[in-house]
């Protein structure tokens, strides 16, 4: 019996993921939390084999709660559920350490199959996933420059190509002022720009927040 843990901020993406893997008789839900930090609470006290996580959560990034899972519980599968495109979060979510990456509007035949071959020890990712890490590993492209950033950093510049300010900002991450200002100007360093004008700029012609 394959113990599943579903960590999603939205009821009704919960009750459908518990509705839909009940239909299998060697799936069975062992719990599930809305935020990061409910999650690894409660995961520290309750076993799961196969973790569903989604990356936008109300307090931490989906890709800092897959790190520190991966820390405190390494033998745990994380499976990242996501409604962004695969293409954006898929590669960095691999890299840190992720078991498998599919997106919310997948088939329910691929979520059970994404299960099963975490389980077997495999990784699993969409063909899409699996041609941009090809592209990744055969490029010699320069790096782009927002791969240089850390999972906050790159959080961080997406909500400011989206028009956010500082203060929107550091209350949608729960952060102070002084620390979304100490990230933006990471930012500026790391991709070579000095203002928001660039960012916002970068971040478009990039598709970033498509």
């Amino acid at each position: 019996m394959t113990r599943i843990f579903i960590v999603d901020d939205h009821i009704l993406i919960r009750e459908g993921l518990k509705k839909i893997l009940s239909t299998e008789s060697d799936l069975t839900i062992v719990g599930e939390a809305q935020s990061g930090n409910e999650a690894l609470d409660k995961l520290d006290k309750c076993c799961c084999d196969v973790l569903l996580l989604d990356i936008a959560l109300p307090d931490k990034n989906g890709l800092e709660v897959l790190k520190e899972m991966k820390t405190r519980h390494p033998k745990v599968r994380v499976m990242i559920l996501s409604l962004y495109p695969e293409e954006r979060y898929a590669l960095r979510a691999m890299k840190d350490g992720a078991d498998g990456y599919i997106t919310k509007n997948s088939a329910t035949d691929e979520l059970f199959l994404a299960i099963r071959t975490v389980m077997g020890g495999k990784k699993y990712v969409s063909p899409v996933v699996a041609q941009e890490l090809a592209d990744h590993l055969q490029s010699d492209q320069k790096q782009p420059a927002h791969e240089r950033l850390s999972d906050r950093e790159f959080q961080v510049l997406l909500l400011i190509g989206s028009g956010q300010t500082v203060s929107q900002i550091a209350d949608k991450l729960s952060l102070s002022l002084s620390t979304v200002n100490t990230y933006r100007t990471h930012i500026l360093v790391k991709m070579n720009l000095k203002t928001n004008v660039e960012l916002v700029r970068y971040v478009i012609e990039n598709h970033l927040n498509e």
